[in-house]
């Protein structure tokens, strides 16, 4: 295995790192302004961002192949981790924020050509929104073949009834379609009772009710996470991704890159803080010596910067598996990130809090909205307790006796 960045790894950074220095950092004070004052349209500058990216070539990063910018995981891993040092603004700015990564490459590996030029297109454009709709308020919505959400055939159409929540960016006006997880058979054994359909905004019976805080964050910057109620919702049988009972497939194969793409972002985040948490240890006084040289604090450095390099080599592992072996040879890697990389995270945005004093739970600095972020990320994509039941299921079958042939 090696980590080393080549050229095209290389010449990417350089970009991507100008583009930090240049556009995203001296907008952040702004871009929050104008996202407390916008409602959930996004702020207005996000625009000017967008354009900008694209013209440095910074779009489209995370989807391999033609459509995308042709990068292995392994190359788009740095890329990403420089995006989440300010994770409101550089993902949605280069068009490579969940979940619009995720439905696009659903849509790339699943869609159909008429799927593809109705909402592909747009989205590879960052002309439209959209949103992943499958989490559920009445079910344990971490196991999956939960999902009470009906969708019934009913001639040419499907009948969509049930409530989703916390179905990132559906605040937005500019969310136009929604990829809604559901139940088309109750019968089916239950890796096979869901599938998945395309349900554009503003069809009759879809209500966007309301949108839910997490940690008393709006998200209005993204677009918020929204509740919503489907009541006889009708949608062409066209607008089933793949086929039926493939739900469930479809959602694995979506969450493998995502998780990746969540965690680098996350080491970003981490690498932010800790230099944040340096600058504020050695310009602050108390008892008559800097906090740096109190020693809690230097082992809260010195902890955080061994997190950093070891999430970051499992990280980037994953990420070489998935371009070497595939997504489901890469499993247990995968979900070793999901449990590793947020807790990890999450304990070093602690620390710089704390280092920061009252003035890190402001909005002030980045740290307690970063610390929210990676929290709320201990349940995005699964909760940690389903990634260690899967893993540890998987470790002891490697010891279970041999079975006689």
């Amino acid at each position: 295995m090696d980590f080393g960045f080549d050229e095209t790894t290389e010449a990417y950074r350089e970009r991507m790192l100008a583009f930090m220095d240049e556009c995203v950092y001296p907008a952040e004070r702004e871009f929050h302004d104008q996202a407390a004052a916008g409602g959930w349209s996004p702020p207005p500058l996000l625009g000017d961002l967008k354009a900008e990216a694209r013209a440095r070539g910074l779009w489209n990063l995370f989807l391999p192949g033609e459509r995308g910018a042709g990068l292995t995981n392994l190359q788009y891993a740095p890329l990403a981790e420089i995006m989440g040092r300010s994770p409101d603004i550089a993902p949605p700015a280069t068009n490579c924020a969940a979940p619009d990564t995720g439905n696009m490459e659903v849509l790339d590996r699943f869609g159909s050509e008429r799927q593809r030029a109705d909402y592909l297109g747009p989205l590879l454009n960052g002309e439209i929104r959209s949103a992943f709709a499958m989490t559920e308020p009445d079910v344990a919505s971490s196991d999956a073949t939960n999902i009470a959400t009906s969708i019934r055939r009913d001639g040419g159409d499907y009948v969509i009834n049930g409530r989703k929540w916390f179905v990132t960016g559906a605040m937005n006006p500019g969310c136009a379609v929604f990829v809604v997880m559901g139940n088309t058979d109750p019968e089916a054994e239950p890796h096979r009772r869901q599938s998945m359909v395309l349900v554009p905004r503003g069809v009759p019976g879809l209500t966007v009710r309301r949108g839910m805080r997490v940690f008393g964050y709006d998200d209005a910057g993204h677009g918020g996470h929204a509740e919503m109620v489907f009541e006889d919702v009708r949608v062409p049988v066209a607008n089933l991704i793949g086929e039926e009972g493939g739900g469930f497939a479809i959602a694995q194969a979506r969450l493998g890159p995502g998780r990746v793409h969540h965690c680098m972002r996350l080491i970003g985040m981490a690498e932010r803080a800790v230099e944040m948490m340096c600058r504020r240890a050695l310009t602050r006084t108390a008892f008559g010596t800097t906090i740096a040289e109190q020693g809690v604090v230097r082992d809260w450095i010195a902890e955080s910067r061994v997190r950093v390099e070891q999430l970051r080599l499992l990280v980037l592992k994953t990420a070489w598996l998935m371009d070497t072996v595939g997504n489901r040879g890469a499993r247990t890697e995968i979900q070793a990130i999901k449990i590793a990389v947020p807790a990890g995270v999450e304990w070093i945005l602690d620390k710089a809090i704390q280092v920061h004093g009252a003035a890190g739970l402001s909005q002030d600095f980045p740290l307690a909205a970063m610390w929210a972020g990676a929290r709320s990320l201990r349940f995005a994509d699964g909760p940690d307790e389903v990634h260690r039941r899967s893993l540890a299921r998987r470790e002891l079958r490697r010891h279970l006796p041999a079975q006689p042939g």
